[in-house]
């Protein structure tokens, strides 16, 4: 059996924009385990709010550099980590800019590759760019720190996280291709956008024989 960690914020845990969470067999991480089969386990490890290594003191979120090795060490062995956020760094108290953020989640992927899994091998990686921001988001009643300029940052991430997904040898998804917000919250995805990313994520996992 193969063992698959998704890594990431509230689009992977699977928040539902009119609130609670999408159920087993409607978020991305639970479709792509169907699409997979029985020879795949899938490891949900979203959490809201999270950033990739940013400190958060307004909302205490979580900072991924700090939950990832241990996420890495109770679940292994591991044989793919599938990495998607960045898009609570964009909030506005962070001030940064879309190569800051992009280099937030390559500090990720080079964690998951200099991680120490004793008598196991390292795993595979997917790197995934997040969805974008929609418009308005800064008028959103659930708008938790977004600014008018975030909808530009998101949309400008893509390209960076390629770069750093090239250079680091592993797989890329830009996921704003597949899926978007939804209309509700203008920052989380619609069950029809979880089947969507999750199909996409599918097929670039056979297309490098995963």
């Amino acid at each position: 059996m193969k063992h698959v960690l998704c890594f990431g914020d509230s689009n992977t845990y699977g928040a539902n924009p009119n609130g609670g969470r999408w159920d087993i067999g409607e978020r991305w991480t639970s479709v792509l385990g169907q699409l997979l089969g029985d020879d795949y386990r899938i490891i949900e490890e979203g959490c809201s709010a999270r950033t990739s290594v940013f400190s958060d003191d307004l909302e205490h979120s979580d900072v991924g550099e700090l939950s990832l090795p241990i996420a890495l060490k109770s679940h292994r062995p591991l044989d793919l980590v599938i990495l998607m956020l960045g898009t609570n760094d964009m909030k506005h108290r962070f001030n940064l800019l879309p190569i800051d953020i992009a280099v937030g989640s390559a500090r990720l992927v080079s964690m998951v590759k200099k991680f120490d899994y004793g008598p196991f091998k390292a795993p595979q990686i997917l790197l995934v760019s997040p969805i974008n921001i929609a418009e308005g988001i800064e008028n959103s009643l659930d708008n938790s720190g977004f600014s008018a300029d975030a909808v530009e940052i998101s949309k400008s991430l893509a390209p960076l996280y390629k770069r750093f997904a090239d250079s680091q040898g592993c797989m890329f998804l830009d996921a704003s291709k597949y899926a978007k917000p939804s209309k509700i919250d203008l920052l989380h995805m619609d069950k029809d956008d979880h089947k969507a990313l999750a199909q996409a994520m599918y097929d670039v996992l056979k297309e490098n024989n995963f």
